[in-house]
């Protein structure tokens, strides 16, 4: 004889379920134990989990009174929520449906002047050529950017401003040094060594 095959998980939570909607009352995880096998087949060291699969998938409502806790679950909460489930669904596809059409609209506006003809795939050639040509006289004149007026100024004032700064900061140094050696009498040739302050320092 060929041993009867078991219960599959799904197949489990279905029967548990019919035990629930079956009995419409109150249970403790012991009592399920034992009934669950007798009366739907599934074994006792099932139980625990199945149920508890149900429970995190909101289908069985469970809850602590003193130190039992008890499972429940009646076809009219099943039917509510099948009817929520209903209704959400519902209301994304008739948001889905109308973004679908706008989307419609949109693009057969944009497709306006853009129909399939000889004269729009000319333009079209044509536009790719002087882009192509753009492209090629913008690499031809970054080769001469060096000598551009506009250039040779910009980088003459920020030479300038440049050495306005480095003569500012030479200026900062020569008062520090001076302070320094006014007030601890230190050797200009020991602060130079000692801030690596080159000898040949001076003004741009």
């Amino acid at each position: 004889m060929s041993r009867r095959k078991g219960l599959s998980h799904e197949e489990k939570r279905q029967k548990m379920m019919e035990l629930f909607y079956e009995r419409k009352d109150f249970f403790q995880l012991k009592e399920l134990e034992k009934i669950a096998p007798k009366e739907k087949g599934v074994i006792s060291q099932a139980v625990k989990d199945i149920v508890q699969s149900l429970v995190d998938d909101a289908m069985v409502d469970t809850d602590k009174i003193g130190t039992c806790v008890y499972f429940w679950a009646f076809p009219s909460k099943a039917l509510s929520t099948r009817k929520r489930k209903l209704d959400d669904l519902n209301s994304r596809l008739e948001d889905t449906t109308k973004k679908l059409k706008t989307s419609h609209s949109k693009l057969e506006q944009a497709m306006v002047g853009r129909e399939e003809s000889g004269e729009r795939e000319e333009v079209l050639e044509r536009l790719m050529q002087l882009e192509s040509s753009k492209e090629q006289l913008v690499k031809e004149i970054k080769k001469f950017s060096d000598c551009d007026p506009e250039v040779l100024s910009q980088m003459k004032a920020e030479t300038q401003v440049a050495q306005v700064a480095a003569n500012r900061w030479t200026e900062n140094i020569f008062s520090i040094k001076s302070w320094c050696k006014n007030k601890f009498f230190i050797e200009e040739e020991v602060l130079n060594k000692q801030f690596n302050i080159p000898e040949e320092l001076d003004y741009i």
